[in-house]
């Protein structure tokens, strides 16, 4: 989709259909899951703001208990087809705090339209409410995952080095891809705005 997607409605949670969407997303990620090798959570800094490999079945139940309030999905719309990870997010967190800012990772400028209001709610959330703790993730958390954590830091007044340096120092497996920074400093120097809308 060309926009952030907020949740539609989704089944009342223990419904028969929450129920299958949360089995088949802690089987599917056995299978079709991040890299175990990568850290499933890592903070940046004192921003309240983490970044993240795909949520399996493990880890999705602990995130809470790690300070995590909000979650962004960076994951294509056909990658959360197939795992149901953002279902399964929504089912644990409440559709209201979950968004999907779907990204491919071609390692080619990202459009603003896919994840600049997902960067704009963040900052906002973060500003607004003291107690908020945001997973940021796609597949790995090393790529788009990271194009939008660093959107977030460049928006709460952190310089385009400050940014990078905080990612860097935080999250070993992060790659700040030149084409995704420069998609964002131009996003900036083009006022910020965020294009699409919150559904």
């Amino acid at each position: 989709m060309g926009f952030l997607e907020r949740a539609p409605a989704q089944p009342a949670p223990g419904s028969t259909v929450d129920s299958w969407r949360r089995w088949y997303h802690r089987h599917s990620t056995r299978f079709y899951g991040p890299n175990r090798r990568n850290s499933w959570l890592s903070w940046i800094g004192e921003e309240r703001l983490a970044v993240g490999s795909l949520p399996t079945g493990v880890t999705l139940p602990l995130l809470r208990d790690e300070g995590i309030t909000d979650v962004v999905n960076c994951r294509s719309t056909v990658q959360t087809w197939l795992s149901q990870d953002l279902a399964a997010e929504r089912a644990i967190f409440g559709p209201g705090h979950v968004v999907h800012a779907p990204m491919w990772d071609f390692g080619q400028p990202q459009h603003p339209r896919l994840w600049s209001a997902a960067a704009r709610y963040v900052a906002d959330l973060l500003t607004d409410e003291p107690t908020a703790g945001v997973l940021i993730h796609c597949h790995q958390g090393r790529r788009r995952s990271i194009l939008l954590t660093y959107a977030v830091l460049r928006l709460r007044g952190h310089d385009p080095d400050e940014a990078a340096a905080l990612i860097a120092d935080h999250r070993a497996e992060a790659q700040l891809v030149r084409a995704y920074a420069r998609s964002v400093e131009r996003w900036l120097d083009e006022g910020a705005a965020p294009v699409g809308r919150l559904r």
